[in-house]
C-alpha cells in the first residue's frame, strides 16, 4: 500500500523550461507559455507549467550553474524566486496559471542551502540552525548551491516540513526534486533514499496534494519499491536531448521498467525534446529526423511515461503541434494497461498495451539504420490471426496479413497500431 497520495493516477502532462530556457527562465515566459497551454494543449490532456532550476538565483543563465552562486533566501532558510527574473512571485504567478485551468509546478534541489548553512540562519520551528542538519558531505556533484539534510535530526523534517508549507501558500501542484533519483537506496545508508522520505513526509503533512517527480535518472531497479512508494514519477534516464543516441538507448530502459508502470507510480522517460529548443543560445529546431521524433512519441506513449515538453511552445511549428496533439496516441498514456515489450534487438523492437476497454494496440520500431521490414507474429499478441490493424497517425484502417503485423520501415522509423 502507498503512503502518498496519489493527484498522479494517469501520467502527468504539460511542459518544463529546461529544454528551452535552462537556468533563465523568466515570469514572462512561463507565463506565455501557459497561456499557449490553455489555448492549445490543455484540451489534449497537457496541464501542468513546470518552472525549472536556479529559479532563486538572481544571474542565473543557459545551462550552465555559477559555482557558489548567491541565492535569494528568506528568514527561514527556504530558497525564493528571485524578483528580478519573477517580479510577481510565484503566489501570483500560480494564481495566473491556475485562473487559465492548468497546475503549477517549481523545481528544487534536495537539501538546504549552503549558505544557509555558512550563515546559520533559523529554521522554522526550532531553536536550531541550518548549520545543525546539515551534511556538507552529501553534497551534489555538478551543482553547488545545497547540503544534504541530515534525517536522524528532527529538525530535518522541519525544515523540510517548513518547505512544502511555503509551497503550499504558493499553490504549487508539482515539484520536482534534482540529485535524488538516482542514488544509492539502501535503507540504512545517508544516501538520498532517506531524504526522498523526508519530503514525502513533507509533501503529505502541507495540505495540499501535489506531484512528486525525481531527478535525475538512470534510477536504479532495485530501488522501484521504494520509488513507487513516495514518488508519483522518477527518472528512468539522465538528460534526454534531441539525439537518436539517447532515443536507441531508452528502449533497453523502457524494458527494464515496464513492470513497474501503474497509477501514481510512473517511470519517467524525461522530457520531450521537441520543437523549439535552446533558446538560451537564440533557439535551435529539434534535430532528430521526423521519423525519430515519431518513434520518440510511439515509444513514450505506449511505454506510458509522463509528457512534459520540452520546447518553447509559443514558437511551436505545425508538425510539432501535430505531433503532440494525436489524441489516439496520447489515450494510450491515459488509459493504457500493462505495456509490455514483446522483443527487441539492436535493430528492431515491438511493444504492445491493452486499453482499458480490451483494445490490443502494438507497436513496431526500427532501430536500425537501414531500411527494415519488422515483423510481429499474431501468436506474440494472443491472437490467431490478424482481422484488421488501424494506424494511430494515418488515421485509417491498413491492409496486414493475418499471420501478423508487419511493415517495411525507413531508418529509426516506427509505427503503432490498433489491432483486431
Amino acid at each position: 500500500m502507498k503512503i502518498k497520495n496519489t493527484p498522479a493516477l494517469t501520467p502527468p502532462m504539460g511542459w518544463n523550461s529546461w529544454d528551452c530556457f535552462g537556468a533563465s527562465v523568466t515570469e514572462d515566459i512561463l507565463l506565455a507559455n501557459a497561456e499557449y497551454i490553455a489555448k492549445h494543449l490543455k484540451v489534449h490532456g497537457y496541464e501542468y507549467v513546470v518552472c525549472d532550476i536556479q529559479w532563486s538565483e538572481a544571474n542565473a543563465d543557459s545551462t550552465q550553474y555559477h559555482p557558489f552562486a548567491d541565492l535569494c533566501m528568506d528568514e527561514y532558510s527556504r530558497l525564493i524566486p528571485a524578483p528580478n527574473r519573477f517580479p510577481s512571485g510565484f503566489k501570483a504567478i500560480s494564481d495566473r496559471i491556475h485562473a487559465m485551468g492548468l497546475k503549477f509546478g517549481i523545481h528544487i534541489m534536495r537539501g538546504i542551502p549552503r549558505q544557509a548553512v555558512h550563515r546559520n540562519t533559523p529554521i522554522k520551528g526550532s531553536d536550531a540552525g541550518a548549520r545543525a542538519i546539515a551534511l556538507p558531505f552529501a553534497n551534489c556533484s555538478w551543482n553547488t548551491d545545497m547540503y544534504g539534510v541530515n534525517p536522524d535530526m528532527p529538525e530535518g523534517q522541519l525544515y523540510y516540513d517548513s518547505l512544502f508549507e511555503l509551497y503550499a501558500s504558493w499553490g504549487v501542484d508539482f515539484v520536482k526534486v534534482d540529485d535524488i533519483a538516482r542514488a544509492d537506496y539502501s535503507r540504512d545508508s545517508y544516501a538520498n533514499c532517506r531524504e526522498v522520505e523526508m519530503i514525502r513526509r513533507a509533501m503529505d503533512k502541507c495540505g495540499r496534494e501535489m506531484v512528486l517527480s525525481l531527478s535525475p535518472g538512470p534510477a536504479k531497479i532495485e530501488a522501484a519499491w521504494h520509488l513507487s512508494r513516495n514518488a508519483d514519477m522518477w527518472r528512468i534516464t539522465d538528460d534526454m536531448w534531441d539525439d537518436w543516441k539517447l532515443v536507441k538507448a531508452m528502449f533497453e530502459r523502457c524494458d527494464v521498467w515496464q513492470s513497474h508502470v501503474g497509477p501514481g507510480s510512473w517511470p519517467d522517460c524525461d522530457m520531450l525534446p521537441l520543437g523549439r529548443l535552446r533558446m538560451f543560445k537564440g533557439g535551435e529546431d529539434c534535430r532528430l529526423t521526423k521519423d525519430e521524433q515519431y518513434t520518440l512519441m510511439n515509444l513514450w506513449c505506449i511505454f506510458r511515461s509522463p509528457l512534459i515538453m520540452g520546447g518553447h511552445l509559443p514558437e511551436t511549428d505545425e508538425f510539432t503541434f501535430n505531433l503532440i496533439t494525436n489524441d489516439e496516441l496520447l489515450h494510450l498514456v491515459k488509459s493504457g494497461v500493462a505495456p509490455m515489450q514483446l522483443f527487441r534487438s539492436e535493430n528492431e523492437a515491438a511493444w504492445m498495451l491493452y486499453d482499458t476497454d480490451g483494445s490490443l494496440f502494438c507497436a513496431i520500431f526500427n532501430l536500425s539504420d537501414e531500411e527494415r521490414c519488422v515483423r510481429v507474429a499474431s501468436g506474440a499478441l494472443g491472437l490467431e490471426k490478424i482481422s484488421s490493424a488501424y494506424d494511430l497517425w494515418k488515421h485509417e484502417n491498413v491492409s496486414m496479413p493475418e499471420s501478423g503485423i508487419e511493415n517495411t520501415l525507413s531508418p529509426h522509423a516506427s509505427r503503432i497500431y490498433r489491432v483486431i
